[in-house]
């Protein structure tokens, strides 16, 4: 398969690559949309997934064939969506010869309740070969960068083992994490704001949302006012720079007050964006709900899919996502978001009240 090279005018210039977490991360994708990924024009070796830049890649699969030479191994890793090469080279352990000679001696201390360093070594050296040299069938994960070679795309192994997996627990979790990663990081644009100018406010916004969201957490807040954490980022304004110096004229602007409103307005629309907190009835009376702490919607949600899976419609497959979120609007809120919607299907899937049956299905129970 022939690399495709990335549009030079959609592709994001490389000093903003760095804003993206996936960039120094490596990116758990699916091996087909690795195959797929379009290479830059700008840096040979880096690739683009829904314009995020990639590098470096991690992966799990069945070994489907190997090939064997002196400094390294070719396996062939099949996760299901696709085959990927990987290249993976042998360390100095596995190369270097056993020596006979002293083996038996080594083993002899051992037996008696000493410890001979050597024959640990050994041992060492036998399990690090054990698990780096597979055979077709087994498991094996890979993490390391994404090269092309000879037009084909290939994993240049910087980690790789054999997982034992005897009740395919590790595959399981596998396959539950990939499907949350994509949804909540690679299937999203990257936000990347290449204005200056604008750094020290999206900085304070950040900041402003991380304080809120960790106020929540730490308290296990059900619910809140916007006074009553308007306080909490007080300090974010108070230490931001003045524009203006001793001699130069005052210039209007908002006052502190104002500032601190708007931060604070900015930043609970993130939360809301995101699914963390949303409104149950839009008033006067401004009542923000924690989406994780709503033991109501979470019955609700919870009571909505029992009902609904048992229809002759869903037995098989389960609820699908936008039917709950159908059902929950008309029943509890015409506020609940699907971002909400799915924060609360995952805290229920992981207290085993629900289970999900494919990456947009629910049932019970």
């Amino acid at each position: 398969m022939q690399a495709a090279s990335m549009d030079p005018a959609e592709e994001p210039p490389s000093m903003l690559w760095g804003l993206d977490p996936v960039f120094s991360a490596f990116a758990r994708l699916y091996i087909r949309d690795i195959l797929e990924m379009t290479e830059s024009t700008q840096v040979p070796g880096i690739y683009f997934y829904n314009l995020h830049p990639i590098s470096k890649v991690d992966v799990l699969g069945t070994v489907v064939y190997k090939r064997e030479r002196e400094d390294f191994f070719c396996y062939g890793v099949d996760d299901g969506t696709g085959v990927i090469n990987c290249l993976c080279w042998k360390s100095d352990l596995l190369k270097e010869e056993r020596e006979p000679s002293k083996s038996g001696a080594q083993l002899s201390a051992a037996a008696q309740g000493g410890f001979e360093p050597v024959a640990e070594l050994q041992k060492l050296r036998r399990a690090q070969r054990t698990r780096c040299h597979l055979e077709i069938g087994e498991l094996l994960r890979v993490r390391g960068p994404v090269k092309t070679s000879r037009q084909q795309r290939e994993i240049k192994a910087s980690t790789y083992y054999k997982v034992s997996d005897p009740v395919m627990a590790v595959q399981i979790s596998w396959m539950m994490e990939a499907p949350q990663l994509y949804r909540q990081c690679y299937d999203k644009a990257p936000q990347l704001e290449p204005d200056a100018a604008g750094d020290s406010a999206v900085s304070s916004l950040s900041r402003a949302t991380k304080i809120l969201k960790d106020f929540l957490k730490q308290k296990s807040v059900s619910r809140f006012r916007p006074y009553d954490v308007q306080d909490l980022l007080q300090p974010l304004i108070s230490s931001q720079p003045q524009a203006a110096s001793a001699d130069q004229e005052p210039v209007a602007g908002p006052s502190a007050c104002q500032q601190l409103r708007q931060l604070l307005k900015e930043a609970l629309q993130i939360l809301q964006d995101e699914g963390a907190v949303y409104r149950k009835v839009k008033s006067q009376d401004e009542v923000y709900l924690v989406t994780v702490q709503d033991k109501d919607l979470l019955v609700a949600v919870k009571d909505i899919i029992r009902e609904d899976s048992r229809r002759e419609k869903y037995v098989e497959k389960g609820c699908h996502v936008l039917h709950i979120l159908s059902a929950v609007r008309q029943r509890y809120s015409l506020n609940v978001s699907r971002a909400a919607l799915e924060l609360v299907l995952k805290t229920l899937e992981c207290n085993s009240d629900i289970i999900s049956t494919s990456d947009s299905h629910y049932t019970a129970i």
